[in-house]
């Protein structure tokens, strides 16, 4: 079981000297890799479905794993997740690549369809229809990436006649799909490389599988090609890790919150689980 842990830009760490020193100390623990939230703006006041009051500070995930990058040197570095329907694909197409250079193919990113309404509506993309619009933008992104002449068409991305430098080092780049419907089970098994799950017991982990499982017989894909992730929804523990594990599960992320001393403890605890 590969460990790694969540909550990076959020918080007490969105401070540089914080940012820096966890980081820092989770590559010398063992973690293999730290991960970022993304919200581009919350509701002010919090109303549901929110997950933070307006008074959250939370980086933007690009920078903050830019600055991550900067100061390690083998820790992976992931989004769980970006909200890719919000974002311009060709924009965040040159923002990954350029990320996964500067940190020579660390980078793995989650991407998911969001869900508040308000979000949406601040940033000027419609709700409805976002699955649709990420199925298309993660094509569109792909052939940036990997084609030697990109082109997509499309309803909300089309291009041909263009091309962007560098291309990402790692080829696949690793997509990875957030999500706990059917839908976000078909877009795991027909684009990604792997499936991220947030705050998911392992008996929710193993229904999500199961339920990318299909997916996978339904495309003709092999679903062991496919990374599981979770954040889980408890102390992680080796009883724990066992259970993800029987589940299916080949990374843990725990989530990690609090000031600096409580979230350097945290990862010193939970670093006795890495073999």
């Amino acid at each position: 079981m590969r460990i790694g842990f969540f909550g990076y830009n959020t918080g007490p760490l969105a401070t540089p000297d914080t940012a820096t020193e966890v980081a820092q100390a989770a590559e010398q623990l063992g973690f293999e890799s730290l991960w970022v939230a993304e919200h581009m703006v919350v509701p002010s006041p919090q109303a549901p479905p929110s997950p933070m009051g307006p008074e959250v500070h939370i980086l933007d995930p690009m920078l903050a794993l830019t600055w991550a990058a900067a100061h390690t040197s083998t820790i992976r570095l992931g989004t769980g997740i970006l909200l890719l329907p919000q974002r311009n694909p060709l924009q965040l197409a040159k923002e990954v690549a350029t990320l996964d250079v500067l940190s020579r193919g660390r980078l793995e990113i989650g991407v998911g369809v969001g869900y508040l309404h308000q979000e949406f509506a601040a940033v000027g993309v419609p709700m409805e229809r976002r699955g649709q619009r990420t199925d298309e933008y993660l094509g569109a992104m792909r052939s940036l990436w990997e084609s030697d002449a990109p082109t997509f068409e499309g309803e909300f991305v089309d291009f041909a006649g263009v091309d962007t430098q560098p291309r990402p080092v790692q080829q696949p780049l690793p997509i990875v799909m957030g999500g706990h419907s059917r839908p976000a089970y078909r877009r795991t098994a027909k684009y990604s490389q792997a499936w991220y799950g947030f705050r998911r017991s392992p008996e929710q982990a193993a229904d999500d599988i199961a339920g990318i499982a299909a997916a996978c017989e339904t495309v003709g894909r092999d679903i062991d090609e496919i990374d599981m992730s979770i954040t889980p929804d408890r102390r992680v523990d080796a009883e724990v890790v066992e259970a993800y594990a029987a589940a299916g599960v080949h990374r843990l992320i725990p989530a990690v919150a609090g000031d600096r001393d409580r979230v350097l403890a945290t990862l010193e605890g939970i670093s006795g689980l890495i073999s």
